[in-house]
């Protein structure tokens, strides 16, 4: 252990002497000072990990030499020491900024206690964590192998999920790549789960609950009770992203339900979240509303109806008396609008409002070097979407819809995945050209490497045309061509794409919050 520097600062500092000689046995380095006026003269000439300082001395008080020590050097936690209890005081003190408050007489214990918790938290809570999570390594590997229902996939996810969060900012390397081949073999069972089974869920009512189901069986009960309700869905969250801003949506709605709902494939925006507000898959949207649908191929805009869509759907499940709007933000100004005006929608029942910023986050990794750098991992990307949502006009809304008491709902299309390697297909002129999935003709393709639709009405799809095969990337590979294989491969490698099959991309956040 590296010797600690510790400036006490007491004008009755003599009679620590026992204390102060206690510490240096443990390899604390004690610089011992009696004024508020001598501790700032050597605070700022010394370097220093931690301040003990005395509340009530003469000349500068202790809340005096508290206000110089955080003008110096802000970051320096000090400890203060009263023999006061009064409320005003500790308010102060607290209102300082101090890490940690003791009641005179201390004891040498106490004083070492201090030193661990502000000096040593983050070590020994990162231990903490690495050995608890060693401890649950085995578990979630035996249930891994166990795992047999859409269920069970679930809830495997968010311990994984959850054992991340945690391991974020631990310092231990090898811990976070043990959970990083976890979720990637994870990943790797997810796929062939998903393989063997999603057919099945067009065909019986043992099925998850997807995209075309998620109005009719999650959001439509929650609608008209009591209080309006806001649904907010944002477009490409994933669960992770979802832990990160939970804690900021906290501080003014508290979660009365949460759950992983299953995207339906492809996971992308123009199948899954028109399947959303619709309450049809892609084939039936295809067949009853040919003028709202577009295939992957077609010219034009691929999301551009929600919003008849939603009263379609609205109609069909009885609630076309409800007063509803839909309202979709792809840039910064609109959300401002829409904050300042957020009370105008009072008296909707049903107020929808789609944000695309998340998406645009993950597209714009690929073209820009700057997001490439922020979110060159996933902590990067969780950290980057936490810091947009604090200062976005999605948080200002949400508060708004706090003060009007408007139940809230957030979810979300699809997720979406860091892929880092290329699987080579070969198609016609007119293949689809999404990373994660292809639909064609004549494709030809890596059978391991994908889930392969070659009758894609059966899970829901619509030909593009005869013959027409679906293939959807597993795991975190991409689809290259192979005509100038090379600077494809390095353009794409280490960027966010969604849909295809993965954990990350195909198992997305459905929350309900109450207003506090």
């Amino acid at each position: 252990m590296r010797e600690i520097n510790v400036l006490w600062v007491d004008d009755e500092i003599s009679f620590l002497k026992p204390h102060i000689i206690f510490l240096e046995k443990k390899n604390y380095k004690i610089r011992p000072c009696q004024s508020g006026t001598e501790a700032l003269e050597i605070f700022k000439s010394e370097d220093f990990d931690i301040v003990f300082l005395d509340e009530n001395m003469p000349g500068l008080s202790g809340l005096e030499t508290l206000a110089g020590l955080k003008e110096v050097k802000s970051n320096i936690p000090v400890v203060m020491i009263t023999k006061s209890e009064e409320e005003y005081i500790m308010e102060e003190a607290i209102g300082s900024k101090i890490a940690d408050y003791l009641i005179k007489p201390v004891n040498p214990n106490q004083i070492l206690l201090s030193l661990k918790k502000n000096l040593d938290h983050s070590r020994l809570v990162a231990e903490k964590i690495s050995s608890n999570y060693l401890q649950e390594f085995r578990k979630i590997a035996m249930e891994m192998n166990d795992v047999n229902s859409f269920e069970a996939w679930a809830d495997l996810y968010k311990k994984i999920i959850y054992w991340e969060l945690e391991l974020e900012n631990s310092q231990d390397g090898t811990m976070f790549e043990i959970l990083e081949a976890q979720k990637t073999e994870a990943n790797a069972q997810f796929s062939r789960f998903i393989d063997k089974n999603y057919p099945q869920w067009f065909q019986n009512e043992n099925a998850p609950v997807l995209s075309h189901t998620l109005f009719k069986n999650k959001i439509a009960p929650e609608v008209g009770i009591e209080h309006p309700t806001l649904l907010v869905v944002i477009d490409n969250l994933r669960f992770d992203q979802w832990k990160t801003i939970e804690s900021t949506v906290n501080s003014h709605y508290k979660v009365k339900d949460e759950m992983l709902y299953y995207s339906i494939l492809p996971t992308a925006t123009q199948y899954a979240r028109n399947a959303i507000f619709s309450g049809l898959t892609p084939k039936e949207m295809e067949t009853h509303y040919p003028k709202y649908w577009k295939n992957d191929t077609d010219e034009g805009g691929k999301n551009l109806y929600e919003d008849k869509f939603l009263e379609t759907q609205l109609k069909r499940l009885g609630l076309s008396n409800l007063n509803h709007e839909y309202i979709k933000i792809t840039n910064l100004k609109a959300g401002k609008k829409l904050a300042e005006n957020f009370k105008s929608k009072a008296n909707n029942d049903l107020t929808v409002l789609v944000y695309n910023f998340v998406d645009m986050l993950s597209h714009s990794k690929t073209e820009m070097e700057v997001i490439k750098e922020l979110a060159s991992d996933d902590r990067g990307y969780r950290s980057l979407t936490h810091s947009w949502f604090k200062n976005s006009p999605l948080l200002e809304i949400i508060k708004q819809a706090q003060l009007l008491k408007f139940k809230l709902i957030i979810t979300t299309d699809h997720g979406t995945i860091n892929v880092k390697n290329p699987s080579k297909v070969i198609g016609d002129k007119n293949t689809s050209l999404n990373l994660r999935y292809k639909t064609g003709r004549s494709l030809s393709f890596d059978g391991k490497d994908v889930f392969a639709a070659k009758n894609p009405s059966s899970i829901g799809l619509p030909s593009i045309s005869m013959n027409s095969t679906f293939i959807f990337a597993k795991n975190n590979l991409f689809f290259a061509y192979p005509n100038n294989y090379n600077h494809y491969v390095s353009y794409y490698k280490n960027s966010y794409q969604h849909g295809g099959i993965s954990l990350e991309e195909v198992l997305i956040p459905f929350v309900v919050l109450n207003p506090r």
